[in-house]
């Protein structure tokens, strides 16, 4: 079965102020799905940095939609640390000076520590038979995700849902706009992020299928369980 196309995570630990001496606080301002990664890596962080500097470090973090996330900081938000999930919302930054321009090499794989799939979320036994991208334009199917605008999981699925169109037969910008119109035009609501998406459809019951990362799946199942739901994962 093939994976629906790859989008790359520019997740970048890029120190924006110097932290002060003695006991510290540091703030990470990350995307929406990132914040079940810190419960498990903050931890570990703040214990490196206590055996590295004896310095006890608290750790807080904002989530929201990435390009949401990026304009805050651009707008004064005193982040220490921005973790986002394109490389766009990176360069935003590096154009305000809040980023060095080489950030990308700062760090190994481009300051990618990791890549995820589009895939779809479905309900238990898939009662709308969904398969594909097709079948998120149909008639009647509600399709769960966050604003295209604001955050990179909606935008990455705006991106997947066009470049799909374009490989049809026939396929052209034209017919790819079309389909990407009607499939957002079956979104009863555009979620504030990937994780608000997922509560939207999860717990709220709302929507047919929900589009997400493949890692946020993973998620899902540790969360509500693996029975409560399917994953389609379709070129």
């Amino acid at each position: 079965m093939n994976l629906l196309p790859r989008t790359m995570f520019a997740a970048l630990f890029a120190l924006l102020a110097g932290a002060a001496s003695a006991d510290v606080t540091l703030l990470n301002a990350s995307y929406d799905v990132a914040r079940d990664v810190y419960k498990d890596y903050n931890p570990m962080f703040q214990k490196h940095w206590k055996a590295t500097t004896g310095e006890t470090v608290e750790i807080k973090q904002s989530h929201g939609g990435s390009t949401k996330q990026v304009r805050a900081v651009a707008d004064g938000l005193e982040a220490d640390v921005v973790t986002m999930n394109q490389a766009n919302d990176i360069e935003f930054l590096a154009e305000k000076g809040l980023v060095t321009k080489d950030w990308a090499k700062k760090f190994p794989n481009s300051a990618s520590p990791y890549t995820s799939a589009m895939v779809f979320i479905v309900r238990k036994g898939n009662p709308k038979g969904i398969k594909d991208w097709s079948d998120l334009a149909a008639s009647g199917t509600q399709v769960i995700l966050p604003h295209p605008k604001n955050t990179g999981n909606g935008r990455n699925t705006y991106l997947s849902a066009w470049a799909w169109a374009l490989k049809q037969p026939g396929g052209n910008d034209a017919k790819a706009q079309e389909f990407v119109g009607k499939l957002l035009k079956n979104a009863p609501l555009f979620a504030a992020g990937g994780r608000d998406a997922t509560t939207t459809f999860m717990q709220r019951r709302m929507g047919d299928v929900l589009v997400t990362f493949e890692s946020e799946a993973e998620m899902i199942a540790k969360e509500f369980g693996k029975g409560e739901f399917e994953v389609v994962t379709r070129a």
